[in-house]
């Protein structure tokens, strides 16, 4: 197999982020289901925006967290989704190449906007979106470049990709590409409702071997298997896929095997301000921990660290370096 020009090569939607702190009446009056996603159409998101209070806004969207929180370990990282050629497009190029990503995806010149997620964070830091995918729902087979994905050593897809009918066939074509030339390729479940959606389909990608590494939470667990009980569903898991990762919040995570079960507590923290990017952060310190050779354990212990960080300030970037905090914590770097 040759040497791998990236560690990690991701591919999501596109999104730039609109934070703001509120309450649950807001959540109430405009309809919207705590803790969950929803996808809007531009005259949502205009009704959203407009009703909002004073907002942060930066560069965001699932995998491209991931892709960032793994360059901040000092992987080597690439990431593929689709912007337009609009002023927030131009600044969500410019942010994630700012990070040491390579971003190489040709901006749309027409079409939708950029994608947008409108975030709104209650006092107990649980975050409710409202997504306008945009321009990010035109990425397609035709963005995937082969070469760089199959110098990846893994291949990082979000099940919120598998929405847009292009974007899931982009998705296939760079599993395809990766498998091909030696290459691991996983999945993040990346929320429960889209669970629901596409359960039978995510399901076959794990059991026909299309990928061979899986990040869920609880509830997206719990929707896969439609059961409430923990330890079924995490059985059912370890038959359906190599390698299974479960982050529990504050009870950690579980890294699950057909040879075992390996559970890694959280990492203590000070103040829980927002849960946005809590679960992407993690996959971006387990991916590094797994790249890096370092045991289930150790790469559970790096996510665990990284989600730590993320959920004490607003937005779902890295504020600090993630590589000084490993090193810090004495966690292989």
């Amino acid at each position: 197999m040759a040497a791998a020009k990236y560690d990690v090569l991701a591919i999501g939607n596109a999104i730039f982020d609109v934070l703001v702190r509120t309450d649950e009446g807001f959540l109430a009056a405009h309809g919207m289901t705590k803790g969950g996603m929803a996808l809007i159409d531009e005259a949502r998101a205009a009704s959203i925006y407009a009703d909002m209070g004073p907002a942060t806004e930066m560069s965001g969207g699932s995998a491209a967290n991931t892709i960032v929180g793994l360059a901040g370990f000092g992987a080597r990282t690439a990431y593929v989704g689709k912007v337009k050629d609009d002023q927030i497009g131009r600044l969500y190029i410019h942010d994630i190449r700012a990070a040491k990503v390579a971003f190489d995806t040709p901006p749309a010149s027409d079409g939708p906007a950029t994608g947008c997620s409108y975030i709104l964070v209650t006092p107990d830091g649980e975050r409710t979106m409202n997504t306008y995918l945009g321009a990010a729902q035109d990425l397609s087979s035709a963005d995937i470049d082969p070469d760089a994905v199959a110098a990846s050593s893994i291949l990082y897809l979000e099940g919120y990709l598998w929405d847009p009918k292009a974007a899931k066939e982009a998705f296939l074509k760079a599993s395809r590409i990766a498998h091909d030339a030696g290459r691991q390729v996983a999945l993040t479940l990346s929320d429960a409702f889209c669970v629901d959606r596409y359960r039978d389909e995510f399901l076959a990608l794990m059991r026909d071997g299309t990928v061979d590494l899986i990040f869920a939470n609880e509830s997206e667990l719990h929707s896969l298997y439609q059961t409430s009980d923990f330890d079924t569903a995490l059985a059912q898991l370890r038959q359906d896929i190599a390698l299974g990762v479960v982050t529990r919040s504050e009870k950690g995570c579980v890294v699950a095997t057909e040879g075992g079960v390996v559970a890694v507590p959280a990492c203590p923290i000070d103040n829980l301000v927002d849960t946005t990017g809590a679960g992407d952060l993690f996959a971006a310190g387990f991916l590094f921990g797994l790249v890096r050779g370092a045991s289930h354990e150790d790469a559970g212990r790096l996510g665990a660290l990284a989600a730590a960080e993320v959920i004490q300030h607003i937005g779902a970037r890295p504020q600090v370096s993630l590589k000084e905090l490993a090193q810090a914590n004495r966690l292989p770097v």
